[in-house]
């Protein structure tokens, strides 16, 4: 006897699935430059275990008693100079690299993007995929190099927020790429295009990461050695072409914080000693930011010019991160159609 169907029942709730969701995520954003907004965003992200990994009961008397009272203050001059009509530069971009996608991979795919820290949250976006019908969910962490402090985050809070669902999603994870030929190729790209537009010949093209302490790498954090493939990868590409003929290339990290030993040697170091022996013309691109955010605008671009103004150079440039560039949105599009094979 072959078996049939019943019909539903005419209290059935409707089942809306079949759709693909993409979401690109990255680090996070304070919803304003106020200091009040700048201590919420602290405190969500200086609480996660995996961006300080000293136990709370000692850490957190520190970042309550002294880092939420003093460090907000100087964040959010930070994020005052660089603050726009249209909110966060790291939201707005993100924002625009999702939108420059939509529609790419066909009518069932629904693209859209969250903050690790700060809105629109993991949690906001996971569930409005889920109520637009998406059962299959490819989660996007834009970061080139695999970090515990970053990429590992997006694992846990996905975790966390699927651990309440009733009905879960089927899950996809892009994987880091730092070594990616779509990558490099589209850096290769965009900085050749914006070092030929300059009204300079850079001596010295600094390779700026994120930093880290140093004992994430002693504990096994694989950053580190990719972030150096990304660069050694890069001036392999870069080396060869006529508008970095002459440019000597050093790779250094940013954003040192705390009094702990950090990954070396430091970009605000490097500047002032780059100027101090006589380099007059220095360029500085951040491979390991997919979008322009408070490190590059603010960090890079205002503080440390005047570093390395004040130091002896003469020519400074921060290059754009590849944002919504036409070789970055070509490179997220091309990402995000492999990892969708077989669903699409």
């Amino acid at each position: 006897m072959t078996w049939q169907p019943q019909s539903l029942p005419s209290d059935h709730p409707p089942v809306n699935s079949s759709a693909i969701g993409v979401l690109l995520i990255n680090l996070g954003t304070p919803d304003g430059p106020d200091p009040e907004s700048v201590k919420r965003y602290l405190k969500q992200f200086l609480s996660d275990r995996r961006v300080i990994e000293i136990p709370p009961i000692a850490w957190q008397p520190i970042l309550r008693g002294i880092i939420l009272n003093t460090r907000p203050k100087k964040s959010s001059e930070a994020y005052s100079k660089i603050w726009t009509k249209r909110g966060s530069p790291l939201a707005d971009i993100t924002a625009q690299q999702a939108e420059a996608i939509t529609g790419a991979f066909g009518d069932k795919v629904i693209v859209d993007y969250a903050m690790r820290y700060g809105k629109p949250s993991i949690e906001m976006r996971l569930a409005k995929l889920m109520e637009q019908g998406c059962d299959r969910i490819l989660i996007a962490p834009m970061y080139p190099q695999y970090c515990a402090a970053t990429t590992a985050t997006v694992f846990d809070e996905v975790a966390r927020v699927l651990g309440s669902m009733r009905w879960q999603p089927a899950l996809r994870f892009v994987p880091p790429y730092h070594d990616d030929s779509n990558y490099l190729d589209a850096l290769a790209d965009d900085l050749t295009r914006q070092v030929a537009a300059l009204a300079f010949q850079p001596e010295v093209m600094l390779l700026s990461f994120h930093g880290m302490p140093l004992r994430t790498l002693e504990k096994g954090d694989p950053y580190y050695c990719q972030c150096q493939k990304t660069a050694r990868l890069l001036r392999e590409r870069l080396a060869s072409r006529p508008e970095f003929a002459g440019v000597r290339f050093e790779t250094t990290f940013q954003s040192r914080f705390g009094p702990a030993r950090w990954l070396e040697p430091s970009t605000d170091t490097t500047l002032i000693e780059e100027g101090q022996k006589g380099t007059k013309r220095l360029v500085v691109a951040a491979p390991g930011f997919a979008a322009d955010c408070v490190e590059t605008l603010e960090e890079l671009a205002l503080e440390g010019r005047d570093e390395f103004i004040e130091a002896g150079g003469t020519d400074y440039a921060v290059m754009d991160c590849l944002n919504v560039s036409e070789a970055g949105v070509a490179m997220i599009k091309r990402m995000i159609t492999r990892e969708l094979s077989g669903w699409i």
